[in-house]
């Protein structure tokens, strides 16, 4: 019985904090975000230009396209459905209790967590429907009142604590964007497209059968001495990442696999290694790899002569994203204009979503309009991703990312490196890729807890 009561004051407190954060969170949705028609924008390797011979600023949100020229707001559109496209992993509320805890929700500190998912969910992206992909209901995502729709969602969760107050069960909420609405006669890829999509959304799910949903991802943080509730850093998740595709059962998700660079360099053949590994069916074939380097751009604060490296780096279309934030706060940044980072926010509480059930509503996995952030602002730590299909693909993209290490580095040593052979053969423990006892072994452990305080060499 007083299990029972423990967990319902559990349940009380996880709504009241899910209603609070989506309060604090609120203005977020709410403020409009205003780009430079004179500047060129980035998004995940993807460059696009609203240059008109006005000058000023232009919302992203529809608001003013009438302002716009028809090429111009035609440019404008095809940016919006490409950021709108990406995967957007969000706190949740009302998810099956996570083991080991009464915790129903994230809010307030899985914010890493989920800005890492949308890091891995951008490289399942290129891995299984290319960068050149995008959802073709983006624009169909209503964006024209975010007031309304973040007043509604604070109502419903106030109704929400109010009912859990009386034990009364919340009315599901289901989303009415499908009904009615006249099927889209398919070809076989864009059939295809809609599979994987579906398919990547459901690897996120947050169910305890989920492979990379917070569930399992709290399940191998466990291992480096985290638990639900406690703040991941940007490392901890970049090795948290890796073991969870590691231990993926998936037959589709056989064919990735992740590599975390140890302290800011990345050594070639560990690389190779892991992309020439066997597959769980014995088949000979070469994987696609996702490259995780956490580095840190300053000591308390972020250094500026960094901006023009990550600028280049959000640059390359195999980039999936940064794993950062300002203090305490984490988001996925995925683009620049100036110096400005476009990101998406997990900050915003909504309901959970059952993955499980055929044609589950998609429109809260997508971000309806992007957010910037001054390069200033950003918090020094962070995990920066890659992904490379091929063998080949790796070492074009090691050539071409030294290079602009080098040209972008003003001091004597750049903020990581590529360099040949294994780690091994720089005295260093190379990571087992399976243990039978352990997810992770003791080595990679005091590596963890050492950088769990994200605390790095600065040379």
């Amino acid at each position: 019985m007083e299990a029972t009561g423990t967990d319902e004051v559990e349940k009380i407190k996880s709504k009241f904090m899910s209603a609070w954060h989506n309060m604090k969170y609120s203005w977020v949705l709410k403020t409009k975000t205003y780009f430079s028609r004179n500047s060129p924008v980035f998004l995940l390797g993807k460059c696009y230009h609203f240059k008109t011979d006005e000058s000023g600023e232009l919302s992203t949100d529809g608001s003013n396209f009438d302002k716009i020229t028809t090429e111009i707001s035609g440019n404008v559109e095809e940016f919006r459905k490409d950021f709108i496209s990406r995967i957007w992993l969000t706190y949740r509320e009302e998810f099956p209790q996570i083991k080991g805890s009464a915790l129903t929700t994230d809010c307030g500190w899985g914010c890493t967590l989920r800005t890492g998912q949308m890091l891995l969910a951008q490289g399942l992206m290129l891995h299984f429907l290319g960068r050149a992909w995008v959802w073709p209901d983006a624009l169909d995502i209503d964006n024209s009142d975010s007031e309304s729709w973040t007043a509604n969602t604070v109502k419903k969760l106030t109704a929400s604590f109010e009912a859990s107050l009386t034990a009364e069960r919340e009315p599901k909420i289901l989303s009415n964007h499908h009904q009615g609405t006249v099927k889209r006669n398919c070809d076989d890829n864009e059939k295809r497209n809609e599979f994987y999509h579906r398919k990547i959304i459901s690897w996120f799910g947050d169910s305890p059968l989920a492979a990379f949903g917070l569930h399992q991802l709290i399940e191998y943080g466990k291992k480096s001495g985290k638990i639900a509730g406690d703040w991941y850093g940007p490392a901890v998740v970049a090795h948290i990442l890796r073991k969870a595709v590691e231990e993926a059962r998936d037959p589709e998700l056989q064919g990735v696999t992740v590599y975390v660079a140890q302290d800011c360099t990345v050594y070639s053949s560990d690389v190779i290694d892991r992309q020439c590994s066997l597959m769980d069916s014995g088949k000979a074939d070469t994987k696609a790899v996702i490259i995780l380097v956490p580095v840190r751009l300053g000591g308390e604060r972020t250094n500026t002569d960094y901006l023009e490296f990550v600028k280049g780096i959000l640059s390359l279309e195999y980039c999936v994203g940064i794993i950062g934030g300002k203090p305490k706060q984490s988001y996925y940044f995925a683009g620049f204009q100036d110096d400005s980072l476009i990101y998406m926010d997990p900050h915003y509480c909504q309901s959970f979503v059952d993955v499980s059930i055929k044609d589950f509503p998609l429109e809260s996995f997508h971000c309806p309009s992007p957010k910037k952030m001054s390069f200033k602002k950003m918090d020094p730590s962070c995990t920066i991703g890659f992904y490379c299909r091929t063998v080949q693909d790796f070492e074009k993209a090691s050539e071409e990312i030294t290079k602009m290490l080098k040209s972008s580095s003003k001091e004597k040593y750049p903020l990581f490196t590529f360099v040949k052979g294994h780690s091994r053969d720089y005295d260093f423990a190379s990571s087992p890729l399976h243990e039978e006892n352990h997810l992770f072994s003791e080595d990679e452990k005091k590596r963890l807890k050492r950088i769990s305080t994200e605390e790095f060499v600065l040379l």
